[in-house]
Order: structure tokens, then sequence, then C-alpha cells
């Protein structure tokens, strides 16, 4: 178990959102690989918001891992919950670090609306699209937002790279809201893909 005197409180977070289930990501989160990752990176707890499906997988975990055993060899505390009605600001804000603890990051599904709130707050975020939604601009969107600096684009079969990827961003990422002028690596633009994917650029 941590050891509270030596390291500082650090909070990662993982929102599935609350339109579509997205089990892959939450398997990915518990994975040893993963953990092992926020070990390295000084975390201290690792928080899944899951939806209602992904209650069984946190349980399984659970079961499978022995919980306590989790925080001894990792040093995480790790903890889940289905959704919260009053949405998830505030708990992103603990993510970006509230007064003694450090700053950790946000791990989102590639939804316009969950990483708004996120880059509002300005929580370094690592965006993971949902391959198992058809018709969809999560993919795009989370290549857009990577590529002119806001986020890091997250890989559901080596999440635990995105951990070394965001300690990097934190000294370099773009302030939000973004300004107009600049390059754009794409061509294409980060309002048009807001535009496809919201209907409007906030």
């Amino acid at each position: 178990m941590r050891d509270d005197h030596q390291k500082q409180e650090k909070l990662c977070f993982v929102t599935i959102g609350a339109t579509a289930s997205f089990d892959s990501l939450i398997k990915a989160a518990l994975s040893q690989s993963f953990l092992e990752a926020l070990e390295v990176a000084n975390y201290t707890d690792l928080l899944l918001q899951h939806g209602r499906e992904g209650q069984k997988i946190l349980n399984d975990f659970y079961t499978q891992a022995q919980i306590s055993d989790v925080e001894k060899i990792t040093g995480v505390t790790v903890n889940g919950f289905d959704f919260e009605k009053e949405g998830l600001s505030q708990v992103m804000r603990k993510a970006k670090g509230e007064r003694d603890a450090a700053e950790g990051v946000v791990i989102s599904h590639a939804g316009s609306g969950t990483i708004l709130d996120a880059l509002r707050i300005a929580a370094p975020l690592i965006v993971v699209p949902n391959p198992g939604l058809l018709d969809n601009h999560q993919e795009e969107l989370a290549e857009e937002l990577a590529a002119q600096g806001y986020v890091i684009h997250g890989h559901l079969n080596n999440l635990a790279a995105a951990i070394e990827e965001s300690e990097t961003l934190r000294t370099k990422r773009r302030a939000w809201p973004p300004v107009n002028a600049g390059h754009d690596p794409s061509g294409r633009g980060l309002a048009a893909v807001m535009d496809d994917e919201m209907g409007f650029v906030d």
C-alpha cells in the first residue's frame, strides 16, 4: 500500500461518456501494462466512469486481481462509478490537480462534449476513439486535436504509451480555445472537424 508521505496525490480519470458503452477502454485501463505505466508516472489513483455495463468488468477485476494486492504492487487505488448526473467537470478538476494534488490526466472517448469540458478546464487529455461506433467522426476528431497540440491520441492496443506521452504534453500543450491563425498540419482545420462532430464550433 502506498506511503502518502512520499507520494503526492495524482489522479487518472477515465470516462466513456453517457451515450455508448466502451468496454474495451475500461479493460485497457485495468490492464497490467497500464497500471504499471501509472506507477512509473507516480499516479496514486485511477477512477473509472465505466457506465452500466462496465461495472461487471470492474467487479471481475476486483475479484481476479485482489484489489489490495494491486495497491501494494503499483501504489494505485482503483475505483469506479456508473455516471454522474451533475456532469463530470468536478472530477476533471480533481484530475487537473487541486490544492496539494499533482496534475494528473483525463482519458476520454472521443465525444466532442467530453473533450470540450476537459479542454476548458485545461486538464491534460488523452482521447481514445471508440471503434465500435459506426458513421462517426471520433477518429478524425482525435487525430485533428492531436495534430494541433491539444490532446494525445490514445490507442486501445497501447494505452500505456499515452501516459508517457501525456507527461510531455503538460509542457507544450496549447491553450483552449484555439486562435484561428496558425499552421494546420492536416489542412482541414479544427473548426471543420468540430463542425462535423457537433454542428457548430463553440
